[in-house]
């Protein structure tokens, strides 16, 4: 991955918008450290050295919202917006998860339009792999809103691919929480098949993702998850992925890859419980960028997702992220600018990381090494091939 891939960023400053209040764990700060820090690292701009250009997001088109969300529900969410202080619970808008705010709807919509249009550049073949790290909003509903998730811009984009005439999406989700949002609006879907690696229901919100959700009656073996034990580490995650993830899709075949990269999954993220490290998750980003070479033609669509840990962990994962987007990836050793650094002092008064590495060296042992029954990650990964290999054509025991 030594040259550029023809690759962008969807992303203007108006994302930020998205912002359920000071107290609220989705800070849209997140978004401007990230983006502030692939710029300082030349991984985004205008100019030359960058390796990712930023293209602005389109106007909102609210036909892009129907294709997977319900009508009443977005008329629930415009009254909301105009009218905070009145919520509405029966559609999950109002305290707790989702705080109603003045512009949701217009601010939720505009990550909807971002996404779809990274869509339309891989599709078109404007770009090879284009990213919007506004988006990931999994866990919205066609008809309520859900986890912090009013809009569900990857499953738009997913829905917009199919009315192009695109036969196989593949969306694979590596959020910490279960990406039950996608799986749930493709679940009768044979068109499209929805990966899910999340910490176990049994812990952690949604509550969903068992390895025996599978598909609808109409799509056997088009939704696959695996529920990762807490605490999981590198080792393990990208065992469990490298068991699962490259067989699934190589059989599938998709002809687009859409993916949800929260980096919540990571050891200082608050809210959740599994122990990946900065070098973990780029490790993920680079084998889906080479996934994306080797089953789709190159065609990626990379969405950004959870991630509460907001100076130490949300812009280093993303700025890798981009960088491996734009096929130029990091050295992980890389020193973290210090004019960065002094711009996180100033705007959330908390002392930033030096470098873009956490010390790890991510590796981990191949499955064809052998399944040990007393691991209970492994035995969540097995799980996992014996409820869905079988609908594939695969082996689940090798």
């Amino acid at each position: 991955m030594s040259s550029r891939c023809h690759a962008c960023s969807v992303f203007d400053d108006g994302m930020t918008a998205y912002d359920f209040g000071p107290q609220h764990p989705l800070a849209p700060v997140r978004l401007e450290l990230t983006m502030v820090l692939a710029r300082a690292l030349d991984v985004v701009g205008d100019g030359a050295a960058a390796a990712l250009p930023q293209v602005p997001v389109p106007p909102t088109d609210e036909a892009l919202l129907r294709l997977v969300h319900t009508e009443d529900y977005v008329e629930a969410v415009r009254r909301a917006s105009e009218h905070p202080d009145r919520p509405d619970p029966y559609r999950g808008l109002g305290p707790g998860d989702n705080p109603t705010f003045a512009g949701m709807h217009e601010a939720s919509a505009r990550v909807v339009a971002a996404t779809v249009e990274a869509a339309r550049l891989v599709w078109s073949g404007e770009r090879l792999h284009a990213a919007n790290i506004a988006g990931g909003l999994h866990h919205a509903m066609p008809g309520y809103a859900s986890g912090f998730c009013v809009y569900n811009d990857a499953a738009a984009a997913i829905a917009w691919l199919l009315a192009q005439g695109v036969d196989r999406v593949a969306y694979v989700d590596v959020d910490v929480h279960h990406g039950d949002g996608v799986q749930a609006i493709f679940y009768d879907d044979p068109r499209v098949l929805t990966v899910s690696l999340h910490e176990s229901p049994q812990t952690l919100f949604p509550g969903t993702g068992s390895a025996a959700e599978t598909g609808g009656r109409n799509a056997r073996g088009s939704a696959v998850n695996v529920a990762l034990p807490p605490g999981t580490d590198d080792a393990g995650w990208l065992r469990a992925f490298h068991a699962v993830v490259p067989h699934v899709l190589g059989v599938f075949g998709p002809q687009v890859l859409v993916t949800q990269q929260g980096c919540d999954g990571h050891a200082y993220d608050p809210l959740a419980h599994l122990m990946l490290s900065v070098d973990g998750q780029r490790a993920a980003y680079l084998a889906l960028h080479e996934l994306a070479h080797e089953l789709c033609a190159g065609k990626w669509v990379a969405t950004g997702g959870g991630g509460y840990s907001v100076a130490d962990v949300v812009p280093r994962a993303w700025t890798h992220l981009l960088a491996v987007v734009a096929g130029r990836p990091l050295d992980p050793s890389v020193p973290v600018p210090q004019s960065w650094r002094e711009h996180v002092q100033q705007r959330v008064g908390t002392t930033a990381p030096t470098a873009m590495t956490d010390g790890r060296q991510p590796s981990y042992h191949d499955w064809g090494d052998g399944f040990d029954p007393a691991s209970a990650l492994d035995r969540s990964v097995q799980a996992t091939r014996s409820a869905v290999f079988p609908d594939l054509g695969l082996d689940p025991m090798h």
